[in-house]
């Protein structure tokens, strides 16, 4: 966070571009615009369109709020990522050695070459930090059962690397588990959704894999969502994800897992509406 004293629009995003290092030729390049119009923004000659300001705030990695609002005081500098990549697979590693869980150890080594090359939406920020994410979280939560962290390793691979459950290697259990959490491209979305998440409610591990697998999006995914597409995200979490814990939470050994992660995704819901 920087204390600076920004009196118009375009001081704002040249400051902001300025601390990334970028030139002006640099982010016309990114934002595929000319490099007079970069220029022009930035003399408060004109003004970038609603799209333009969106794709400059996350290529300098700032909110839009900080480069429209005149309020003299903050820049807030985002980040894509708070932990360390290789720290955690040599966490959840080391973890799963410890605690003889076999089946981790097998879907850790398959998830970083299934999703290698895959980033996060709108980021160049490598997608395996999405699952290691969440054995890492279920770790925190003191959930060490083999399968479903092997689930929270595996559980886009099938939805999004091309693979068949059968080409999976772990056990049946998880393979049935991944499958749940993945779900195919059809036209009807919503009725998509509803067929998705009603396997889900079925089984308390897969519904324990979709939370977390939400709440970590909600943390991380900000930067990679339209307005639209918050709004979705919101009602869809309230009407699906939600009802998800209260099953969950009918398994004593998750009840303060679950408790935690209501807590999370709840307070996440009310920061997004809140800055809506």
């Amino acid at each position: 966070m920087k204390n600076k004293k920004l009196d118009t629009l375009g001081k704002r995003i040249a400051n902001a571009r300025k601390d990334t290092g970028l030139t002006q030729s640099e982010v016309a390049d990114k934002l595929n615009v000319s490099f007079q119009a970069v220029s022009l923004w930035e003399a408060d000659e004109t003004t970038p369109t609603t799209w333009n300001l969106i794709e400059l705030a996350k290529l300098l990695g700032v909110s839009v709020s900080s480069l429209v609002e005149n309020r003299g005081d903050y820049i807030f500098k985002t980040q894509d990522h708070i932990f360390d990549l290789e720290h955690m697979a040599s966490f959840i590693r080391h973890t799963a050695r410890a605690k003889e869980m076999h089946n981790t150890l097998k879907a850790l080594d398959f998830a970083i070459k299934a999703h290698e090359g895959q980033t996060r939406k709108n980021t160049d920020l490598p997608y395996i930090y999405h699952p290691l994410n969440l054995a890492c979280h279920c770790f925190a939560l003191k959930i060490e059962e083999d399968d479903v962290v092997a689930a929270c390793l595996l559980h886009d691979v099938v939805e999004d690397c091309g693979y068949k459950k059968e080409d999976l290697p772990v056990d049946d259990d998880i393979k049935e588990l991944v499958a749940l959490l993945s779900h195919t491209k059809e036209d009807n979305r919503d009725e998509m959704i509803k067929k998705y998440f009603k396997g889900i409610s079925k089984n308390n591990k897969a519904a324990l894999v979709k939370c977390l697998d939400r709440c970590n999006n909600l943390t991380t995914m900000s930067w990679g969502l339209s307005r639209e597409k918050i709004y979705r995200y919101i009602n869809e979490t309230e009407t699906y994800i939600l009802p998800l814990l209260t099953i969950v939470k009918k398994e004593p050994k998750y009840y303060n897992a679950a408790w935690l992660l209501r807590y999370q995704i709840e307070s996440m819901l009310d920061i997004y509406k809140r800055l809506m």
